[in-house]
């Protein structure tokens, strides 16, 4: 085998993966196409220790230290396929390259599907926004909106209150039952059943969104829930078993992070329906070190079963 282990994907889960096999003295390879799901956002927040720094830093800084660990490889290159090999894996690259492993961890996350709505996509990670605890606080307490798609927007609308005056925009998908309205106007939530037609404002700033109606309403964040779906289709061709989540499929994983498939591995939000910056770290620390304890107490485990 080339390496001990390989890890699909170099963001936040995968490197901090890597550095758990790297302090093991393992010889690991971590592919990456350096195209993670945060790069729209101009930083990352709730991160303890890097609160405020761009996403891009982060990482750069994570390859460094890793880099400082000899048996540690990078290659920016992207994985068109995988199968299994002499009791391990084989993965084949984009260019026509092969390299094997023992193990493999995947942590190459996922892709998000947005509104078809003008001025949307330019705005995705600044001020069009999903998470109130990753991006809420710099709002500074001006008007939020949630743009619905479906009936998860309710979860959105009664969080938001605590980063400011929330309107939630049903956009004619979802009619909030007696019960849920209630619970809206406890929150202080004004519900707007006019549908938005466009975003307002030099982008990727809002300024304002502008109803189908003409009307124009101040805005400073319009968070939604986007459908996402795995950004590789390697899991699928393995066979790893998925769950439905609230915004889309996630692969299976136990507490190790241990996939369906013998010998694999799987971190970050590709493998959990909650995006986040320290749960993703946290679960690639938790399959690096599962995929050391593997190569350790089953050695065996493609002949074994």
């Amino acid at each position: 085998m080339d390496h001990d282990v390989i890890i699909i994907g170099g963001s936040f889960a995968g490197l901090s993966a890597a550095m758990q096999l790297a302090r093991a003295r393992r010889d690991v390879l971590v592919l990456d196409t350096g195209a993670p799901r945060n790069r729209y956002a101009a930083s990352s927040h709730g991160f303890p220790g890097q609160d405020g720094r761009a996403p891009a830093e982060i990482v750069a800084a994570l390859r460094a230290e890793l880099g400082m660990y000899p048996t540690v490889q990078f290659r920016d290159l992207e994985a068109a396929a995988v199968s299994r090999h002499d009791g391990g894996f084989r993965i084949s690259l984009v260019g026509g390259a092969d390299v094997t492993s023992r193990r493999l961890i995947l942590a190459y996350g996922v892709r998000d599907t947005l509104p078809d709505l003008p001025g949307i996509a330019e705005r995705w990670g600044s001020s069009v926004l999903h998470c109130p605890y990753c991006h809420g606080y710099e709002l500074n307490r001006q008007p939020v909106g949630v743009l619905a798609r479906n009936e998860m927007a309710m979860h959105q609308a009664l969080l938001l209150p605590d980063w400011g005056p929330t309107t939630l925009f049903s956009q004619g998908l979802f009619t909030p039952t007696p019960e849920q309205r209630q619970a809206l106007d406890a929150r202080g939530v004004l519900l707007e059943e006019v549908p938005i037609a466009a975003v307002v404002g030099p982008a990727p700033a809002l300024e304002a969104v502008r109803l189908s109606d003409g009307r124009e309403i101040p805005m400073a964040g319009l968070f939604i829930a986007p459908q996402t779906k795995p950004a590789s289709e390697l899991a699928a061709c393995l066979g790893c078993e998925t769950k439905d989540g609230p915004t889309g499929p996630y692969i299976a994983v136990d507490a190790m992070q241990t996939t369906s498939v013998p010998g694999v591995f799987a971190a970050g939000d590709l493998a959990n329906p909650m995006a986040n910056a320290t749960l993703a770290a946290a679960a690639g620390v938790m399959a690096g070190t599962a995929a050391h304890r593997s190569l350790i107490f089953d050695p065996e485990f493609a002949e074994a079963r």
